[in-house]
């Protein structure tokens, strides 16, 4: 009786604020019926209970009436439209000071311009038709057009995506996660390719190799969303990217650099960092963006916890291998490590348990520090900035080891959902081989990937070399890009 009247009490101070800036007999929530009962104090007590533990309101489920809080919920508005910030934080200046701090000192600019390139470009692209192909309605492979130039994102809630958040923060969240994906591309060809064919390669990427990624990941019917699609033919995993953004942006990064070739005085001359402090910053910003990037995600803790042990784990890891193997620690060791952990629990931050996280932020002090290290010296490629090695390397293994590492009792969407109505993951058999065999799906979503970007990447490679050119003229490497290109030097010596 004292819960009862404690929770009317509590509906009936929140009510009049609802009613004051949302109407939802006027603008109900997707899904939801134009009925126009009162709702009763069940359903009001039931649709409080799902606002505080982000599940279906009563007018999601095709309740006999309609809801009084019927809207979204502005604690889940200002939590995503944060995260968002923090996900373009990551970007700009993040990646930016990250990639820029590792570059020689006469090619800075030329990295920072070509994130706010790839930002306008990718941000055009999502606003006109990439929000609609990956989180539309369409087939197992792509979206459709309904929210072709964001017709329809309004403030109104997609309850394909969620319940509490209004469509069209949502759609601005995922457009931090479009643009940062063709952006970390730009390390493994840094200082030698064309500011106008990153734009052009980068425009066409976008519908070759990402909008279909994404859309078959994340999207409601996509064709490896295993964990909400219930007609699923690949029951694969992917909380926060480790497919869709690293895997596809390292794999292609590492297709391009192999066509442009290799820089003039590759193993010749010294090409360190100019500034490891810029490296450093850039780290420590990417870290906190990443929680965005996340723990965004969850809309819960466990991403955050997870996030933070395994980044520890693997910058300390990294640094202590070159302790061992070399003599000294390197503060780009540490970065180095750092972001590696950042890329391997992407795919499982929402699935893992705090040892789990901790396994793989080992892991990914390890396989990616002899990616970078050993694999690059063997291969031969000039993978500038190292974004296969961590990337490509460090996405595919966090992939990977999420088909060992989830776990049901961290997310309860492997198994049945809190109302007791079974998830798509148990329509579709994913909650029966989680802990058993989900690292054969995880193993196919993998390949998938690996040949989208792979051959996507080589075929807008060779168009975008054959049309405008890749690379830059050699006195101008010589010279530098950030003269040349963009008429501006990043340090002023004289004067």
């Amino acid at each position: 009786m004292l819960r009862v009247l404690l929770v009317t009490g509590i509906i009936a101070f929140v009510s009049p604020l609802f009613a004051q800036t949302w109407s939802p007999s006027a603008a109900p929530a997707r899904g939801a019926t134009a009925l126009q009962a009162r709702p009763s104090l069940e359903q009001r007590v039931a649709d409080l209970e799902a606002y505080v533990t982000n599940s279906p309101r009563g007018a999601d489920m095709g309740s006999a009436s309609s809801s009084n809080i019927a809207a979204p919920g502005p604690s889940y508005n200002a939590w995503l439209m944060t995260c968002a910030a923090l996900v373009l934080f990551m970007t700009l200046p993040g990646l930016a000071l990250f990639y820029g701090g590792l570059v020689r000192a006469k090619n800075v600019l030329s990295v920072l311009a070509q994130c706010l390139g790839i930002v306008g470009v990718v941000t055009i692209l999502w606003w006109a038709v990439g929000y609609s192909l990956v989180f539309s309605r369409g087939s197992a492979f792509i979206g459709g057009l309904r929210f072709a130039f964001l017709h329809g994102v309004d403030a109104r809630p997609n309850s394909d995506y969620s319940y509490w958040v209004s469509q069209n923060v949502f759609a601005m969240y995922q457009l931090m996660f479009a643009i940062i994906t063709p952006a970390l591309i730009i390390g493994a060809v840094a200082e030698r390719m064309k500011f106008a064919a990153v734009l052009v390669f980068v425009g066409v990427w976008m519908f070759a190799v990402y909008f279909p990624i994404a859309h078959m990941v994340w999207g409601i019917d996509g064709w490896m969303n295993g964990v909400w699609n219930p007609a699923a033919r690949v029951r694969a995993i992917d909380f926060a990217g480790g497919t869709v953004v690293h895997m596809t942006s390292g794999w292609s990064a590492l297709v391009l650099c192999i066509l442009l070739g290799h820089r003039l005085g590759f193993k010749k001359e010294i090409m360190a960092p100019h500034s490891v402090v810029l490296c450093m910053v850039g780290t420590g910003l990417l870290w906190v963006g990443w929680y965005g990037f996340n723990a965004g995600s969850a809309l819960a803790p466990n991403a955050f916890t997870s996030t933070t042990l395994a980044t520890a784990m693997a910058s300390f890891t990294w640094a202590m291998l070159e302790y061992a193997l070399r003599g000294k620690p390197s503060v780009l060791g540490f970065c180095s490590g750092a972001v590696g952990g950042l890329v391997v629990i992407t795919p499982a931050c929402g699935y893992v348990a705090p040892s789990g996280a901790v396994v793989i932020g080992i892991v990914a002090g390890i396989v990616p520090f002899f990616a970078c290290t050993k694999l690059k010296s063997w291969l031969g490629y000039d993978d500038a900035l190292d974004t296969f090695g961590v990337h490509a390397v460090g996405g595919t293994l966090g992939a990977f080891l999420t088909g060992f590492l989830a776990t049901a009792s961290v997310n309860p969407n492997l198994l049945l959902s809190v109302t007791g109505a079974p998830n798509p993951a148990t329509q579709n058999g994913l909650a029966k081989i989680v802990g058993h065999t989900l690292w054969l799906e995880q193993l196919k979503a993998i390949g998938v990937t690996i040949v989208f970007a792979v051959v996507g990447s080589a075929i807008i490679g060779a168009v975008v070399r054959g049309l405008i050119g890749l690379r830059i003229a050699p006195e101008i490497e010589r010279q530098g890009l950030d003269i040349n290109e963009h008429g501006e030097e990043g340090y002023m010596t004289t004067g």
